[in-house]
């Protein structure tokens, strides 16, 4: 709800509230425009006392020629560059005469139900619970306009934002830094959390704790990285699962950003986040508009798990596509670790055949089966069969596949030609190249230069026929390298340094396309594992494989920070065969199982290479799986280990009513001599008796908050244990 208080002084509020949080937005006298408040619920009244209230510090400039009128120490909404504010602005312009002063004040605004379209961006979708402020911020002299969009969903406690910016003077103007979202804090005592790593590493968390100066993270790699999500919150520094405050950003973008935190001199806190400004800029002609990313705001009093349930709760009524949002996803066995490039079509379909023995329900051939690809040397870009390979066409491999009783998938790389191409071959100029530079490989190949149209439609035009050709079921969209040689033939020189947006809005185009086009088919977001893991990818994917590293161990951590954010149907989670095949580790079946069931199950092994223990071992897993997965897929997650010690890990699952609860936990390394643990539930109905599956024993929820359960001797490293807690009426306590 959206609510405006217009006030004696002249001072207009805009009250943008959820069901348990407010954002409160100031328009002064002087039409400069503030956030004075964002936190818990409260009221629409005149709130003029908090801006008036700042003590005024000293060697800080006046604005407006009013004495102690001092920019520099407000929470200004988008603050500009070049007036008195001396801390990292919002954004910058340049304009025609050289100048870069900007001067935004407020113009009008507009209130209205629902939620607009971001043109050729991914965004948040609409929902009935969304009522949208457009606020209309001008500069005068140079006929600039900047409009900030905030949008509320109420039953979510999530608020989105994106900003516009209109040229109508007489000559074109640059934009040098352009942020989707600042929010100033009225004191320094935050620590900044966000997920870094690298490949076969991502997400996992980081905190450290804020001082003067400038802490940020980012990506200018063409992707939102390995290295970094585009995700940074500020907590309190006691804060945890369940305690504590949290103000949280997420960049609903896929390629170069900024997230940032600025202590000032005065002990306030700048929190930003947008596109990167370096080797950025835009060039607006006069009538020309430019629309960033948006980026989602949460609020959290009740710690990180207050904040991934309304991530998790958003994401999936309004980010994720409609045709997949609220349905179970299949188990699928991929062939990548199972045989990597050598296989052909009839070893493809035996070992489908095991795929379905097992259970799975979605079989996937991964890189190899196209052109003339044997290694990583050839082919990327000619997406036609391999016939000599595969024994015959592709449709013949499907079909027999099918014969196996089991879904049919592909692996593409689409990004990406390989020097040895007939692509290539016909079209050099279509990869990022500068002007008489060499043109570097990364895994053997080239980055096609999606700000090409042309690139785009032939991308389109290709992948089109090939899932119109097909029974395709699912599509793993790959990217497995990053930008370099950044520079474009199809460009302009003005324009060069606009190719890494345009990149990603063609990548959008491209994906909007194909996924309009093919609403059945289930894509998953890849780039070399988690070096895309996010809510921009995720308007068009389906479910994202986080990570390359299928060590179950290595797998906690990167999980546990993807979990943040995202809901567990999107986490591609996979057992994998051992020793494993990144890290060498011999990790035991049960403890490979427990851990991949925090996500989408999925299987990275060749069942005949197995014992047939342990092949029925792993058919009684997947069948296990199954029974639960509406409840991993659609219910509640409950982080009950992990943040605090790197040793444990545990977490619970809760299906939609309560009634059904599946607690895991993993000790990675087993310490000699220590007591028996006890693990304390967290979301159960205090009165509820709940009864643990192949136990016997029935306990009321009060009691596993509590006195939680005994996890037992842990004599093994990699050790898991789980337990499947079902609610049962009072009468089915024994005496």
């Amino acid at each position: 709800m959206i609510q405006t208080l217009q006030t004696d002084s002249d001072n207009l509020f805009f009250f943008i509230s959820s069901c348990h949080t407010t954002l409160v937005v100031q328009k002064d006298p002087r039409g400069f425009v503030f956030v004075p408040y964002w936190g818990s619920l409260i009221p629409a009244v005149d709130l003029g006392y908090l801006l008036a209230e700042i003590p005024r510090a000293s060697y800080l400039a006046d604005a407006d020629g009013c004495k102690n009128f001092k920019l520099e120490q407000l929470p200004q909404l988008y603050p500009s560059y070049g007036y008195t504010d001396l801390r990292t602005p919002a954004f910058s312009f340049t304009y025609a005469d050289g100048s870069r002063t900007t001067d935004l004040r407020y113009a009008g605004h507009r209130i209205y139900r629902g939620k607009q379209k971001l043109p050729g961006l991914p965004m948040v979708r609409s929902s009935p619970d969304a009522e949208t402020l457009e606020l209309k911020l001008h500069d005068a002299l140079q006929q600039v306009d900047v409009t900030i969009v905030l949008t509320v969903f109420a039953e979510h406690d999530a608020l989105t934002q994106s900003v516009k910016v209109e040229n109508h003077g007489q000559a074109p103007m640059k934009i040098d830094k352009i942020c989707s979202a600042s929010i100033d804090l009225p004191d320094n005592r935050w620590e900044f959390l966000h997920l870094s790593g690298a490949w076969a590493r991502e997400s996992h968390i980081c905190r450290q704790p804020l001082s003067q100066g400038n802490v940020s993270v980012g990506s200018l790699r063409g992707a939102s990285s390995h290295a970094h999500n585009p995700f940074a919150a500020l907590i309190d520094p006691a804060a945890d699962e369940t305690h504590g405050e949290v103000y949280a950003m997420h960049f609903v973008y896929s390629g170069n950003f900024l997230a940032s935190a600025q202590v000032d001199m005065h002990q306030n806190t700048r929190f930003q986040m947008g596109l990167h400004p370096f080797d950025f800029d835009w060039t607006l002609e006069e009538g020309d508009s430019f629309v960033t990313p948006e980026v989602v705001l949460l609020y959290s009093e009740e710690g990180l798990g207050q904040m991934s349930d309304r991530f998790h709760a958003l994401y999936r009524d309004c980010l994720l596509p409609p045709n997949f949002a609220g349905k179970t996803r299949p188990i699928l066995l991929n062939s990548w670790e199972a045989s990597y490039f050598q296989f052909t079509g009839e070893s493809l379909t035996r070992l489908a055949g095991q795929a379905s023995n097992i259970g799975a329900e979605l079989f996937v051939v991964d890189d190899g089966w196209f052109g003339h690809r044997d290694d990583t040397t050839s082919s990327v870009g000619d997406w036609v069969p391999y016939q000599k390979k595969l024994g015959g066409d592709l449709n013949e491999l499907i079909q027999a596949v099918h014969r196996q009783e089991i879904a049919f998938g592909l692996w593409l790389e689409p990004e990406m030609v390989s020097p040895d191409s007939n692509l290539y071959r016909a079209h050099p100029d279509w990869v990022i190249q500068a002007p008489g530079r060499r043109v570097e490989k990364s895994r053997d190949e080239y980055v096609l230069d999606l700000s090409n149209p042309a690139v785009c439609d032939y991308l389109i035009d290709t992948i089109s026929h090939l899932l119109a050709t097909y029974p395709i079921s699912y599509i793993k969209w790959d990217m497995n390298r990053n930008f370099t040689n950044l520079g474009s033939t199809y460009l302009p020189a003005a324009c060069q340094k606009e190719q890494a947006h345009r990149y990603m809005l063609g990548l959008y185009r491209i994906l909007d396309t194909l996924t309009q086009a093919f609403p059945k088919v289930l894509f998953e977001g890849c780039a070399g594992g988690g070096g895309r893991t996010d809510p921009g990818m995720l308007y068009y994917v389906s479910q994202i494989w986080i990570s390359d590293d299928t060590d179950a161990l290595e797998r906690l951590p990167i999980q546990y920070g993807a979990s943040l954010t995202l809901p567990a149907e999107v986490m591609g989670c996979h057992i994998s065969a051992v020793p494993n095949h990144q890290t060498s580790r011999f990790i035991p079946l049960q403890t490979r199982a427990a851990v991949a069931m925090a996500g989408s199950l999925g299987l990275e092994m060749d069942p005949a290479a197995m014992s047939s223990e342990e092949r029925a071992e792993l058919e009684d897993v997947v069948a296990r799986y199954k029974k639960l997965r509406p409840t991993i897929q659609q219910g509640r997650l409950h982080r009950l280990k992990g943040l605090e010690d790197g040793n444990e890990y545990a977490w619970m699952f809760s299906s939609l009513d309560g009634a059904e609860v599946l607690v895991t936990y993993i000790q990675k390394r087993m310490c000699p001599n220590t007591i028996t643990r006890r693990l304390r539930l967290r979301g159960l109905k205090p009165d509820a008796l709940y009864r643990a599956e192949g136990e016997g024993w029935v306990r009321s929820g009060q009691e596993l908050a509590g006195a939680g359960l005994a996890v037992g001797r842990v004599l093994t490293d990699a050790f898991a244990r789980q337990w499947v807690l079902h609610r049962v009426d009072h009468s089915s306590k024994d005496d």
